[in-house]
């Protein structure tokens, strides 16, 4: 039955508000449109708050409320954390609260980007089956982020190629977006110049700030060395062009070492777009073969496979 009544609507928003389990609903830009009132009191908010959930997360952690953070430094978990969040469209996982709560949480995505939060408390559990299950989930962790940069690994990323392509349903009027390939140009001659610490920081660096532009919906991960994968679902190849110019820039003016502000780097990148009937394997080999035609042109900039048949964007060097 469609809720298309105010009546309706109403009963349902006092349903939640008084339910026992914990509810939430983030829209597209992750900021918080709605909380109950178990949600409220296990994140310290009042029923006016609607922060942003990085912004939620970030006050929780300063002030040990809300979620237990293993963490010590909280922007690196806070980029590892965002770069799964939203990525699909159904998680569950377990979580620790300062008040000694144990929950456990699902997440629903809608492809517009909103998301629904439920968790349930499941502290009764026995001791015994919650180490069990936490040792297995952070095994899943491990295995879907790459350890240097915080980043999807390559198994969780290629995982996604495979999501975009599905997602599509077969429909070919609507395509199922864009993937780009990235490559940090003249890597081998960074670490073999300045070291492989620096070589380290410049990978840690580009992931950092590549991740500062990418859109809910959208997975960056790092599939090996200095390459690098950018899934965009719903992206049309304009779009795609636009996000990873804004992205050439932004590694342009970037210093990732302190001590050597004169060091910089850039970085090329080759898109293709997801159509119908379209493996994932062909879909990275054209996006690959654009990157190519990228570095061959000069390298620091983007390409487009000559399939989709649009321009390309160069970032002044």
């Amino acid at each position: 039955m469609a809720l298309n009544d105010d009546a309706t609507l109403r009963q349902m928003a006092g349903l939640m508000e008084v339910a026992g389990v914990l509810i939430a609903v983030f829209d597209q830009d992750d900021r918080l449109r709605f909380a109950n009132r178990a949600f409220r009191d296990a994140w310290c908010l009042d029923e006016t708050d609607s922060p942003l959930w990085s912004e939620m997360m970030r006050r929780n952690f300063l002030s040990a409320r809300g979620t237990v953070i293993k963490a010590t430094d909280f922007e690196t978990w806070l980029r590892s954390t965002l770069s799964r969040r939203g990525k699909t469209g159904f998680r569950a996982y377990e979580t620790d609260l300062h008040d000694g709560r144990w929950l456990w949480m699902t997440e629903t995505m809608q492809p517009n980007g909103w998301m629904l939060c439920v968790a349930s408390d499941i502290t009764s559990m026995r001791p015994d089956e919650r180490t069990l299950r936490q040792d297995r989930d952070d095994a899943i962790r491990v295995s879907q982020i790459d350890e240097l940069t915080g980043i999807p690994s390559r198994r969780f990323a290629m995982a996604k190629i495979d999501d975009l392509l599905r997602s599509q349903g077969g429909a070919p009027s609507q395509p199922a977006g864009c993937l780009a390939v990235l490559d940090i140009d003249n890597f081998k001659y960074i670490n073999d110049r300045f070291g492989h610490s620096v070589g380290d920081a410049v990978l840690k660096d580009f992931a950092k700030t590549l991740h500062s532009h990418v859109r809910k919906t959208d997975v960056l991960g790092r599939v090996g060395g200095e390459e690098f994968v950018l899934i965009l679902p719903n992206a049309s190849p304009e779009n795609a062009l636009t996000i990873v110019g804004k992205m050439l820039e932004a590694v342009r003016h970037s210093r990732p070492v302190a001590e050597q502000q004169s060091f910089r780097y850039t970085f090329s990148a080759g898109i293709a777009s997801g159509d119908s009937g379209d493996s994932a394997a062909d879909l990275y080999r054209r996006a690959d073969l654009a990157l190519y035609a990228a570095k061959m042109r000069g390298r620091n900039q983007v390409c487009l496979d000559p399939e989709t048949r649009l321009g390309r964007i160069t970032a002044a060097v």
